[in-house]
């Protein structure tokens, strides 16, 4: 198979490239095998690399509702009365835990997103 670890930024390009070759290969064959190995290294060298930083938590909130379709009625029983959704989404008012729990559990949103402080909370 000879698979060797991504230490550089070329070992990284050359593990790209084949890994395109590789896209049509057949699970369980010995190129799916490569393939398989090669996005794990991957993976492991973009984590490192090329981390990703959370969402603020109310634009995850804004992008659930706009990908779901949703109105600011439709957060009320998450969040509260419809003057207390408007502040949240205007990022004047903060989430509080009870808050957190029901738009993890009515939005999907995870919680890791959810507990960060807000960017732009304005007292």
């Amino acid at each position: 198979m000879n698979i060797r670890p991504i230490n550089t930024e070329a070992d990284y390009r050359a593990a790209l490239k084949d890994v395109e070759s590789l896209m049509m290969a057949k699970v369980n064959s010995p190129e799916g095998d490569r393939l398989d190995v090669l996005t794990t290294l991957i993976e492991a060298y973009e984590a490192k690399h090329y981390p990703i930083d959370m969402p603020d938590p109310i634009e995850a909130i804004k992008f659930e509702m706009e990908q779901q379709e949703l109105t600011i009625k439709d957060l009320e029983p998450m969040i509260g009365r419809s003057s207390r959704v408007y502040e949240v989404l205007a990022h004047k008012r903060g989430l509080s835990l009870n808050m957190i729990r029901n738009l993890n559990r009515g939005l999907g949103i995870p919680a890791e997103v959810l507990i960060q402080s807000s960017t732009d909370i304005h007292a």
